[in-house]
């Protein structure tokens, strides 16, 4: 049986550390190396969540020579998260403890 596309590509961004790459990418597109240094993570944790991120195109990346340049996939992904953003803003109930805490805005 197929799986629900909803499911799948929430399923790649559940987890917290893909949610910090993906909020360091916004600002600007990083090497591994780089993501590795500002998350204070392994380098094959931040590799393996960057690979899933790719493999439903929310991350892409560029060859430099020897170094990948990682980056969101602006054209879509961008847009998704400023509504997802925008949902849990206005409609996040007064219960919801992680109200307030999240206000990012993507570019």
């Amino acid at each position: 049986m197929k799986e629900n596309p909803y499911h799948l590509f929430f399923k790649v961004l559940s987890t917290d550390l893909r949610a910090k790459i993906i909020n360091l990418l916004e600002k600007k597109p990083r090497t591994v190396n780089e993501i590795v240094k500002q998350l204070k993570t392994d380098q094959s944790k931040i590799s393996h969540n960057l690979h899933k991120l790719a493999l439903c195109n929310i991350v892409t990346s560029k060859r430099k020579g020897k170094t990948k340049i990682y980056s969101l996939k602006k054209q879509t992904i961008i847009p998704i998260l400023n509504l997802v953003n925008q949902h849990f803003c206005t409609y996040c109930n007064k219960k919801c403890k992680a109200k307030g805490e999240y206000k990012w805005k993507f570019i």
